[in-house]
């Protein structure tokens, strides 16, 4: 047997012969890291000597398979929880939950353990924390229970023998970036251990029906830390998502083999742990002022309608070269609406510094946020402000028309809920709520005043 080695990306997982200062396929610098490998000498190939140890699958026509019986659900505390869940933690599911360190991952997988212990029998292993932290944080939120066990690993192998074992109805893995098979030499945290520790814990999982919840860790560009293989081995793949230090904080799931992706849950941070938020909109705009440059949006938070307040400010450049800064709104997004600002209306921005704010701390990707943003803009640059009746969504398009917004019916109804009189909105909406605009420039010597 002939011992060699290659050289992986940490990213993408592709392999090189020799290092590379980047990778090929995904262009990551400084990536590849080496990883012994073994390589039989004989005359048949892999290939060859796979084809001859495999065997002829038994199938069976679809037309004669009988459906399941519709398995049991692991309810949580948090009802929009468990919608974004699909309706709960199925029995037999690995989902994966990931997001910023110190955003509250291992103090939401606790309050959930707390339930669920309530009935169930739950292991929480953590490759990270000793027993006495993890005991600490369970003090604090409640989650002292006889049915709550506690094991500290970074061994997959155990772990996943532990689940094989069927003594507990769900598990928790506190993070998958943590754990290492015995059979690989590479460190914790690389490709081919994340890999295949996940693998080796989903196998385990589907064999005792048992409910698994990974932990992830994400990179500094927000995505997750590892291969995207894993994302697409488990069930579930929840999103953590806000500001670390205030503001409401979002888990949305990106995939759900189980339920919707259109649903998110809000929570925001307390001393007693994190708390749903039942009524964002009203929660939002409660220390709202009306001054130039504030303008209430009516936007879609998954298939929740929510009022969120956009701020923006305008001050002369000191500089050549003027400043755009967006915190909750895409940059790039910004400056295209700039320059459509520019280009379709008698407004002059390019000697403004312009910095956009969406309160709360939300991140909006409604493109219907489009008009409350150029209207925010144009009242911090005029000095004028909207009025306190109205409140707006709709797209902006490069022709400075206004295009139609998804759900608007929805966002129509939040808004007579929280109080407001009209809708500044797409002519294509025929509601009597909303006033019906359909060129921008227009729409600002109307409506700022």
């Amino acid at each position: 047997m002939k011992i060699k080695s290659q050289f992986v990306c940490q990213q993408c997982g592709t392999s090189y012969t020799k290092w590379m200062g980047q990778c090929s396929n995904c262009s990551a610098w400084n990536s590849l890291v080496e990883q012994v490998i073994e390589n039989t000498d004989g005359k048949k190939t892999a290939i060859a000597k796979g084809q001859a140890s495999g065997k002829k699958l038994d199938f069976v026509k679809i037309s004669t398979i009988q459906p399941s019986d519709v398995k049991a659900r692991l309810l949580t505390e948090f009802d929009d929880l468990n919608t974004v869940l699909g309706g709960g933690i199925l029995m037999g599911s690995v989902s994966l939950l990931a997001g910023q360190p110190g955003i509250g991952k291992s103090t939401l997988l606790m309050q959930i353990c707390a339930t669920v212990a309530k009935k169930h029998n739950v292991l929480y292993v953590s490759g990270e924390e000793s027993a006495g932290q993890v005991k600490l944080r369970a003090m604090r939120l409640g989650a002292e229970s006889d049915k709550l066990s506690f094991a500290a690993s970074t061994s997959a192998n155990d772990i996943a023998k532990t689940i094989e074992s069927g003594d507990f109805d769900l598990v928790i893995v506190d993070s998958i970036q943590t754990l290492a098979m015995d059979e690989i030499s590479s460190a914790p945290g690389t490709v081919s251990q994340v890999t295949n520790s996940g693998n080796l814990i989903i196998r385990a999982a589907k064999a005792t029906d048992t409910a698994v919840v990974i932990v992830g860790h994400v990179t500094k560009e927000g995505t997750l830390a590892g291969p995207k293989v894993l994302e697409h081995l488990v069930d579930v793949v929840l999103n953590f998502e806000g500001d670390r230090y205030g503001g409401f904080k979002t888990v949305r799931a990106v995939k759900n083999r189980f339920g919707s992706t259109n649903e998110v849950a809000i929570f925001e941070m307390l001393n007693s742990g994190l708390s749903e938020v039942q009524n964002p909109s009203a929660a939002l705009l409660a220390e709202r002022t009306n001054t130039d440059g504030s303008i209430i949006l009516a936007t879609l938070e998954g298939n929740r309608p929510i009022l969120v307040e956009i701020q923006a400010l305008a001050t002369n450049s000191n500089y050549g070269y003027p400043k755009r800064t967006a915190s909750g709104f895409d940059l790039n997004r910004l400056n295209l609406l700039i320059a459509v600002l520019e280009r379709r209306t008698k407004l002059k921005l390019s000697d403004k510094d312009i910095f956009v704010n969406v309160v709360g701390g939300m991140k909006l990707s409604d493109s219907a946020a489009d008009l409350a943003v150029c209207m925010a803009i144009a009242s911090a640059v005029a000095g004028r402000k909207l009025g306190e009746e109205y409140v707006v969504f709709g797209e902006v398009g490069l022709g400075g028309e206004i295009r139609s917004a998804f759900r608007a019916d929805q966002r129509i109804a939040e808004a007579k809920k929280l109080g407001f009189k009209h809708a500044i909105g797409p002519a294509t909406i025929h509601d009597k709520f909303v006033v019906p605009v359909k060129d921008l420039r227009e729409t600002l010597i109307r409506y700022v005043k």
